[in-house]
């Protein structure tokens, strides 16, 4: 039998499991073109983060640098997770406790065709600064910025 409560806008459902004693899932009570649109997100942001790692042009980074590059895509520590997690099921990367080793011979970012430069007013992803130019990489998945000129260097790894 299931039994269900509302708790605050979020559905609780008890399922009974036979080996455990209990197990739990939460849904938020959403429409689902929302909680569509949030998978839809979701998945976006998770192909923007697998290109980037794709691309990047260092051999080896810290645990945390990578994670500063995937946090350009998301904040998200469950989808973090799941990004590194799929990375290295892809062979994108290998990890080797602290030091994250990316797959050599992958691709680049092509700063001439793949990098678009907007005028407006911005705030930068990895620092948070206020731009007058924002610098957009063209991925297959979507876009990726803006970042400043410094800082779209040091995401792909030009520039430590």
């Amino acid at each position: 039998m299931f039994a269900r409560r509302l708790l605050t806008g979020v559905h609780r459902t008890v399922i009974p499991n036979e080996r455990k004693s209990t197990a739990v899932t939460d849904s938020e009570s959403e429409p689902g073109s929302k909680r569509a649109q949030r998978q839809l997100d979701r998945e976006t942001k998770r192909a923007l983060a697998l290109e980037l790692l794709d691309h990047l042009e260092v051999d080896e980074l810290d645990l945390s640098a990578v994670i500063d590059r995937i946090e350009t895509v998301t904040t998200s520590p469950s989808l973090t997770r799941e990004i590194l997690d799929t990375a290295e099921t892809r062979g994108l990367i290998s990890r080797d406790g602290a030091r994250i080793h990316t797959r050599r011979g992958g691709s680049f970012v092509r700063f001439e065709s793949q990098v678009v430069t907007r005028e407006g007013e911005f705030q930068c992803r990895r620092c948070g600064a206020g731009l007058s130019a924002g610098h957009f990489i063209r991925f297959e998945a979507g876009e990726l910025g803006p970042f400043g000129s410094s800082c779209i260097r040091k995401v792909v790894g030009r520039e430590e």
